[in-house]
């Protein structure tokens, strides 16, 4: 696969079977290189063929009204300026109408019961700012009071709120449900209708920690009601009988950490659902959609489960029992069932295949779309070999992809960011790239990953400030295992690359291993005292991976980064970073050029404006070719 070729395949997400249990909407996503954009549209698989349902160019999160009558979903049109809208569509065919018109556009889709109305997240600016225009708004300055001020994603947040609104099918009228004071996200529809779940941050420390809590609002009006404490990464919704369920990490400050699933018991007491499951049900990344459990009329739910490089799917039933239904070597990334469990549809993709959408029944899994089975045969695509290496207590899963032939071939290391995230079965557009170039691709998932369980989650927690941290004696054990187990690899010809913690475990790695001949290090923390105060997540993030804070103890938390030792650094090394990224600013990549310059090492550094943290796997479609295109050119140059 050449980065030419990137737009030759299709994603496929976020599955809906409709009421009547067969037909299934689902998104299909391509690149187009010549509009410099994605085009989504929402497909139909009527139980025998799947066509195109909806015309896009940018369309999603297909969702059916309970009598199936109906599809709303979001829809952008290509408009400069444009924003995604709530849009309805007749399932029995006709022209799709754009019903709302909010500032800011429409997050969030959900389905009253009864299908009367539809409740949406929209965002809009602060009454403060709402009556500038453009150029006043450009001009005026930012007055900030909360942090984050700014969302990687999402741009300037000082001006603008989220809110919970309602939309009257038959009126067409809009409503606000919650007040302009607070941001509010994660809506679910009680089952009887009178009530809306959200998640929101009201507390006094909201700018100073992750926490949040669910919430319910009563649609007739009122005030929200608090359901839980303040905690992480709550995610609500509803069994069939009205119970309230959260999936959430109780401590505000316990991230990393699994997110188990919780009931509200009848007294306002929470209970565990899953207390001895030591796997993540919610994976935060990649995203799945849709996200949550699935709930069964019997009151057992569906749910994606990470593990060890798989993301399968279980059933959670009442009594504790877990059965696992789809456990093959693919990576999951949204599921949808009947009410009575009878079936479901999922979209998954391979190593070797980008996304097909499939109809589970009776034990069996059928493909319903054909997306990319040309794709897959008109390019060269490498499935990848698997082992493991133990550590005391436990073991790191390894995948090493080989281009065809068998002569030498020179080594890449990839890390990935997170580092709550893991590699595996799913396909990587990466590896494929590079194996196509002639490279062999080294990837693992070393202690701080997730799907392997809580301990390996947390293995880090705490020790990035020690001489030798878990994470890169792991990674240095699976470099060394590859190289052992695949003579192809070429010992004297290694590189090695990652993105966000994947760059910080780059810039660590050539400090401390000098056998790298090439490095990229890509959207990376170099620096956690600057980055606690520049990112979106600075205030809590380095906390918790860290167990101590700028202000606790600063020398660990300089000693912890990347820069405290860059001057260990020799290996030619290639920056990459976006200039709107506000995950990891673009100050890191800064500090670390400079360093490396004044050092006299081989660096350069490659800014894409416009773009932010996710732009290797969702910024503009020229922008990811143009980065392949300088990766390959700089291992090229360098092995």
């Amino acid at each position: 696969m050449k980065p030419e070729e990137l737009d030759s395949y299709a994603v496929p997400s976020d599955p809906q079977i409709h009421p009547n249990g067969t037909a299934v909407a689902f998104v299909v996503t391509r690149m187009d290189f010549e509009g410099d954009r994605y085009v989504r549209q929402i497909h139909l698989w009527d139980g025998t063929i799947s066509r195109v349902f909806t015309t896009g160019p940018f369309d999603g999160s297909p969702r059916w009204s309970p009598d199936g009558s109906t599809l709303a979903f979001v829809r952008k049109d290509d408009k400069d300026g444009a924003v995604t809208q709530l849009a309805l569509m007749p399932f029995d065919g006709g022209e799709a109408e754009v019903v709302t018109e909010l500032a800011l556009g429409v997050t969030e889709i959900s389905w009253a019961p009864d299908g009367r109305s539809v409740a949406v997240v929209g965002v809009e600016y602060r009454s403060e700012y709402a009556d500038l225009d453009d150029d006043e708004r450009a001009r005026v300055p930012k007055r900030i009071t909360e942090l984050p001020s700014r969302f990687d994603g999402l741009g300037d947040l000082y001006d603008k709120r989220s809110g919970l609104f309602l939309f009257d099918v038959e009126s067409k009228a809009v409503e606000r449900l919650t007040a302009d004071t607070y941001d509010v996200g994660e809506i679910e529809w009680r089952p009887d209708g009178n009530a809306i779940a959200f998640v929101s941050s009201q507390h006094a420390t909201k700018s100073l920690d992750p926490g949040a809590q669910v919430w319910e609002i009563d649609v007739s009006g009122g005030e929200p009601t608090a359901m839980t404490e303040v905690c992480f990464g709550p995610t609500p919704s509803y069994s069939p009988d009205g119970t309230l369920h959260v999936a959430m990490v109780p401590a505000v400050d316990g991230w990393p950490d699994l997110a188990p699933l919780k009931r509200r018991g009848s007294s306002g007491e929470w209970e565990d659902v899953t207390p001895s499951y030591d796997l993540s049900l919610f994976p935060i990344a990649p995203k799945i959609t849709p996200a949550g459990p699935q709930w069964l009329a019997d009151g057992s739910f569906v749910s994606v489960v990470e593990d060890r490089g798989s993301v399968r799917v279980s059933r959670f039933l009442p009594d504790g029992t877990v059965e696992d239904l789809i456990d093959a070597k693919q990576a999951v990334s949204g599921v949808t069932s009947r009410p009575d469990g009878s079936a479901m549809v999922y979209a998954a993709s391979t190593t070797d295949n980008p996304g097909e959408v499939y109809w589970y029944e009776d034990g069996q899994s059928t493909a319903i779309t054909d997306l990319n089975s040309g794709f897959s045969d008109s390019v060269s695509l490498v499935t990848p070999e698997h082992f493991t290496v133990p550590f005391d207590g436990g073991h790191v899963d390894v995948w090493v992809y080989l281009p065809d032939g068998e002569d030498p071939v020179p080594t890449l290391l990839n890390i990935h960011g997170g580092p709550a995230a893991q590699y595996g079965w799913g396909f990587f557009d990466e590896f494929q790239v590079y194996t196509e170039a002639g490279y062999g691709v080294v990837a693992c998932n070393p202690r701080g990953s997730s799907g392997a369980g809580r301990d390996h989650l947390r293995g880090v927690v705490g020790t990035w400030q020690s001489d030798d941290p878990p994470d890169v004696i792991d990674v240095t054990a699976a470099l060394d295992g590859a190289l052992e187990r695949f003579p192809r690899l070429d010992r004297d010809r290694i590189g090695i690359m990652g993105g966000s913690y994947g760059g910080f475990m780059t810039a660590r790695m050539t400090a401390r291993d000098e056998r790298f001949r090439s490095a990229v290090a890509e959207r990376g923390v170099y620096s956690w005292t600057s980055f606690t105060g520049s990112s979106d997540i600075g205030q809590w993030f380095p906390n918790g991976y860290l167990e101590t804070s700028l202000i606790e103890d600063a020398e660990a938390v300089w000693k912890a980064s990347p820069l405290a030792e860059a001057t260990r650094i020799n290996t030619p090394t290639l920056i990459i970073h976006s200039e709107n990224d506000y995950r990891t600013p673009i100050e890191q990549g800064e500090q670390l050029f400079g360093v490396l310059m004044a050092n006299g090492v081989t660096t350069e550094f490659l800014r894409f404006p416009g773009e932010g943290h996710e732009m290797s796997r969702g910024g503009s479609p020229k922008h990811r070719r143009e980065r392949f295109k300088a990766i390959l050119e700089w291992h090229g140059r360098h092995l």
